[in-house]
C-alpha cells in the first residue's frame, strides 16, 4: 500500500518514511504488561530514535498516559517540555553550563553521574528538583563508582529523587554480567540509597524477570519495535515502513555489470530496477549485494535481491522474476516482513543504528499514523 494517492501520470522520487504510531502505543501498553508493577517511562533520546520526539511523546502523554520520559541532552527535553506538561522528564547526559538554563526554565531532572557534575549541580542547583544519581554496576561507562559513592556527605546522598543504573549484556538472557550486574545494583543500593526508588532495566532488560525490573524501567527500543530479547521471537509491533519509488527498469545483458566497482556480473540476461534510495537516506551501504527489498503487486508479496554497490541515491534490485512492476511503484524497503531488526542483521550492524540514521535523515517524506 503506497502512502500516496497516485494518478497514472504521477511520479514521485522522494523515499518515505511512515511511523504506526498506533502501534508504537499498542508496544509500549504490552510492556507495561510485562513489567507491572513497575512504573513504565518512555526514551525519547535522539529524536525518539530518529522518529519524531514531538511526535512519539504527546500520542504517549495523551493516548497511553505516560508521565516518564527519558532523553540525552537538556534541549531534547526542551522540545517536548510543552507537549507533555504535567509529566517528569529525566536528562541521561546531565547538567552543565550548556544547558543549566535549559533546567531552571523547564524543571528538567538531570541525571548526575560524577562527582564533578554533582559539584556543579550543588553550585547551581535549581528550587523543586531533585536529581537522579547514575551509579555504575558493571558497563564501565558513565556512573559513579562505589570508591565515589563512599566520599559522599549524608546530605548528598539523601539529595537524589531516583537511583539508576543500565545493564550491558541484557539481551542475552543467560549472560553472567546480567546476574553480575543485579547483585552489584542490590548492593549498592542497600548500602546508600535503601530508601530511593531505583531504575536498571531499559527495553531489553524488561524481559529477564521481575527482580530486574525494580521501581521503574525505560522503556525504549523495543516500544520502536525492535527485538531487544532475540533469544526470543519479537513480542513487539513493527512500527517503521520505508518505501522509495522505482525511478527506471531495465534488462540487463548476460555478462554486464552493475554499480560502481563492477562488484556484480549477470550470469545470465536478467531484469533490474533502480530504486530511488541509498546511503544518503541513512540506508548502511553494507547493504550491497546482500539486502533486500520488497514489491507487492496486486496484493502478490516479491522479494527482489540488492545487487551491486549501493550508491547514494539508488540501490539497484534483481527483479527478472517479478511480473507487473512498472516504473513509479514503491518498493518497501524496511516493512512487517523485512524489518528493522532484519535489515541491520543483513548490514551488521544493530538496528538502532539504522533506526537512527533513516529517522533523521531529511530526505523523506514523513507520515505519521496515529488513530
Amino acid at each position: 500500500m503506497s502512502i500516496f494517492k497516485k494518478n497514472a501520470a504521477d511520479v514521485f522520487t522522494q523515499p518515505t518514511l511512515e511511523v504506526n504510531l498506533n502501534r508504537l502505543i499498542d508496544n509500549y501498553k504490552q510492556l507495561c504488561e510485562i513489567i507491572a508493577p513497575a512504573k513504565p517511562s518512555a526514551v525519547v533520546k535522539d529524536d525518539s530514535y530518529g522518529l519524531g520526539a514531538t511526535m512519539v511523546a504527546q500520542a504517549l502523554y495523551e493516548n497511553a498516559n505516560c508521565r516518564d520520559f527519558w532523553v540525552a541532552h537538556a534541549w531534547e527535553g526542551q522540545r517536548i517540555a510543552a507537549l507533555v506538561p504535567e509529566a517528569n522528564i529525566r536528562v541521561l547526559q546531565g547538567i552543565g553550563a550548556d544547558s543549566v538554563d535549559i533546567f531552571a526554565k523547564y524543571k528538567l531532572i538531570p541525571v548526575i553521574s560524577s562527582p564533578e557534575m554533582l559539584a556543579f549541580w550543588k553550585a547551581h542547583k535549581i528550587d523543586g528538583i531533585k536529581p537522579v544519581i547514575h551509579v555504575e554496576t558493571g558497563l564501565n561507562r558513565l556512573g559513579f563508582r562505589e570508591h565515589e559513592i563512599k566520599e559522599l556527605s549524608k546530605a548528598d546522598l539523601k539529595s537524589f529523587s531516583m537511583v539508576m543504573s543500565h545493564l550491558s549484556c541484557a539481551d542475552e538472557k543467560d549472560h553472567f554480567m546480567n546476574q553480575h550486574q543485579l547483585d552489584n545494583f542490590k548492593q549498592i543500593r542497600s548500602r546508600y540509597f535503601a530508601d530511593l526508588p531505583a531504575t536498571l532495566s531499559a527495553s531489553d532488560g524488561a524481559f529477564l524477570g521481575q527482580e530486574y525490573v525494580f521501581d521503574m524501567v525505560r522503556l525504549g527500543a523495543a516500544m520502536y519495535g525492535i527485538n531487544t530479547a532475540p533469544y526470543r521471537p519479537n513480542q513487539m509491533q513493527n512500527v517503521v515502513t520505508v518505501r522509495a519509488p522505482v525511478l527506471q527498469i531495465a534488462d540487463l545483458p548476460k555478462g554486464d555489470f552493475v554499480g560502481y566497482s563492477a562488484t556484480y556480473r549477470a550470469a545470465t540476461k536478467r531484469k533490474i530496477a533502480i530504486v530511488s534510495i541509498g546511503y544518503g537516506d541513512g540506508l548502511p551501504r553494507s547493504l550491497s549485494n546482500t539486502g533486500r527489498i520488497y514489491f507487492n503487486i496486486q496484493g502478490k508479496v516479491n522479494e527482489a535481491r540488492i545487487i551491486g554497490r549501493m550508491s547514494m541515491d539508488n540501490v539497484i534490485c534483481d527483479v527478472t522474476d517479478i511480473e507487473g512492476l512498472k516504473v513509479g511503484m514503491f518498493a518497501d524497503i524496511i516493512n512487517d516482513i523485512y524489518t528493522l531488526d532484519d535489515i541491520a542483521r543483513d548490514a551488521g550492524t544493530i538496528s538502532y543504528e539504522v533506526v537512527s540514521r533513516i529517522g533523521k535523515n531529511p530526505r523523506y517524506n514523513k507520515k505519521y499514523i496515529l488513530g
